[in-house]
């Protein structure tokens, strides 16, 4: 029993040092095969059930013991050796249970570890997307500024444009206007000249009739 005890806390040491200090792949191997194991919690519930129990005997077998050198006065040789088997058994299951529930805490509290480096590595990435979508919001931005500019730079270039369409759309009606005024005055004098040569053309003919009534 105290060989296998010694044997038990042998192996659980190993693994506790394991997990205290990364040697290679072995603490990720030690993981694991943790994780395995509390997969199986009845498993390990029952292990340490009977732990717990042997070592609850081992002091209720001390206590007699002492009892019994106490009534006595004095332990007999073969009492000492119990005592002292019992006391060591003992203090091997008491270590033993400290050790496994030390190995437990480790690897709850290594597992979140890993647990929240990966939370921070996914945060750390998304931060720098975050941060590339950022300065492309910037950028698009800036050219999206610089666009709404030389936008305004058309757009005051072709009111300018326009005024000045408007205003030679002005003179040009003006000059229409003024074409139209002279047009509208030769049509007049025209017509006053059409006036004056038929008028011409009657005297004319009334000093061709004259005349010729003069010859007769």
């Amino acid at each position: 029993m105290i060989q296998l005890l010694f044997l038990v806390l042998f192996g659980e040491g190993m693994v506790a040092f394991l997990l205290m200090v990364k040697i290679g792949l072995l603490r990720e191997l030690v993981m694991q095969g943790l994780d395995q194991v509390k997969v199986r919690n009845g498993t390990v519930l029952t292990i340490a059930s009977v732990m717990s129990v042997i070592l609850f005997f081992n002091f209720i077998s001390i206590v007699k013991i002492q009892n019994k050198g106490a009534k006595v006065g004095t332990m007999t040789p073969m009492d000492q050796v119990l005592w002292r088997t019992h006391l060591l058994e003992a203090s091997l299951v008491g270590f033993s249970l400290f050790l496994g529930f030390l190995i437990d805490r480790m690897h709850h509290y290594l597992r979140k570890l890993v647990e929240l480096r990966t939370t921070m590595g996914t945060s750390r990435k998304e931060v720098e997307r975050l941060e590339k979508e950022k300065l492309h919001l910037r950028e698009n931005e800036g050219k999206a500024n610089e666009n709404i500019k030389k936008l305004q730079k058309n757009f005051s270039n072709l009111a300018d444009n326009l005024k000045k369409l408007k205003l030679e759309s002005t003179e040009r009606d003006k000059q229409v206007e003024t074409a139209e005024a002279h047009v509208a005055a030769l049509q007049k004098q025209a017509a006053d000249l059409l006036l004056e040569y038929d008028r011409l053309l009657e005297d004319n003919q009334n000093l061709q009739t004259q005349a010729l009534g003069y010859r007769s």
